[in-house]
């Protein structure tokens, strides 16, 4: 055999064994890809206010409390009357999703004598969606000593976000 032959041989052996070995040390895999997308959540005022009613302030300072069901207590000192309400909410989000609902603490009603200041509590810190999803913010008002009259207001916020 010439010697070009015999190189020739050696060599494409070589290959051989170097390719056979790359391709039994190869191995693949495989993975799924996967989202899971959720409706974009918010929250609507149902257009019922914290009204805290109308009060007859007394020689010393007291409490109005409404509960996030509605009830109210009218402390020492105080006469309470008009149709007091907790504020309502609206959640529209992805059904079976849950989400987490903050609440400002407290609101500063302004009017004519200053400012008072309302303690909020929500009827729920969490709420799994199911499609009639609603929340209640109630609070507690603190009423000074012969409070100047007149109408009191203030804005509190809300906020949800999926968990």
């Amino acid at each position: 055999m010439s010697k070009f032959i015999k190189a020739a041989l050696a060599s494409s052996v070589l290959v051989a064994s170097v390719v056979g070995a790359n391709a039994a040390e190869a191995a693949t895999a495989s993975a799924d890809a996967r989202a899971n997308i959720l409706k974009q959540v918010s929250v609507d005022s149902n257009d019922i206010d914290l009204n805290f009613g109308t009060i007859i302030t007394g020689a010393t300072a007291s409490t109005v409390a409404i509960t996030p069901a509605g009830s109210a207590t009218c402390g020492t000192g105080l006469v309470c009357s008009g149709s007091p309400t907790a504020a309502g909410f609206t959640i529209n989000g992805t059904s079976g999703a849950t989400v987490d609902i903050s609440v400002d603490s407290s609101v500063t009603l302004t009017g004519p004598g200053g400012t008072m200041t309302a303690a909020l509590t929500s009827s729920a810190a969490t709420l799994l969606l199911d499609g009639s999803d609603t929340f209640a913010v109630g609070g507690t008002l603190n009423v000074a000593a012969n409070q100047a009259d007149g109408a009191y207001a203030g804005t509190f916020s809300v906020s949800v976000d999926y968990q």
